[in-house]
């Protein structure tokens, strides 16, 4: 046999170990993808619960110049409804909004654990200190003073992971969103506590991870 045979059998030796190679780690992703799949069919995780529970409005006040001062302390809770996994909620931040407008900087919440079917309560200031508003949302909230109800969102915004056993799942992004209807007329259904009106609201929200 030649030199130059051995160099053609060594090359095609190191074609077939490749391939084989590649094929093993094909293999074990497929079968990682397909674990992966069944345990979520089998257990089926459920997106937490949300609850805006009240809400104490100290300040919500346009001034000529369409800029927007709101300071509000909200609480709001979460409940795990999994019996099986549990969730960890990874930077989470809460804010204000008002006719889809921010109206106050993020406020991070604190990190945490929520095992099987336990709750977790959150409560926070929000505080946007003369916000610049678009002359339409300007408009918008002097029409809702008429009317008498404003709608303010209070958004949370972060990530959380699946905790299975010792598994724990990559970061799904998470998205909040809670009404919390509020009213300033003699009809308010708020209850007065010196300059501030609280409210008890016990509103669903509106989840998507």
């Amino acid at each position: 046999m030649t030199a130059k045979d051995c160099g053609r059998n060594h090359h095609q030796y190191r074609k077939k170990l490749c391939r084989r190679l590649l094929a093993s780690l094909l293999g074990f992703i497929v079968l990682a993808l397909f674990l992966i799949l069944l345990i979520y069919l089998i257990l089926r995780p459920t997106k937490p619960h949300f609850i805006l529970q009240d809400a104490t409005v100290y300040a919500f006040n346009l001034s000529a110049a369409n800029l927007l001062t709101t300071s509000l302390q909200v609480t709001f809770s979460s409940r795990n409804p999994n019996e099986r996994i549990g969730i960890y909620y990874d930077k989470i931040e809460a804010y204000a909004s008002y006719h889809s407008q921010q109206i106050t900087p993020p406020k991070l919440l604190p990190s945490s654990y929520q095992g099987h079917k336990d709750t977790t309560v959150w409560s926070s200031n929000l505080n946007g200190n003369s916000v610049p508003v678009a002359p339409y949302l300007a408009a918008a909230l002097k029409q809702d003073r008429l009317t008498g109800t404003e709608l303010i969102n209070v958004r949370v915004e972060g990530r959380i992971r699946w905790k299975v056993g010792t598994f724990i799942s990559g970061k799904y992004h998470l998205h909040v969103n809670c009404p919390a209807y509020v009213n300033f007329d003699s009809n308010s259904n708020g209850v007065a506590m010196g300059a501030a009106i609280n409210y008890q609201l016990i509103m669903n929200c509106h989840v998507d991870v």
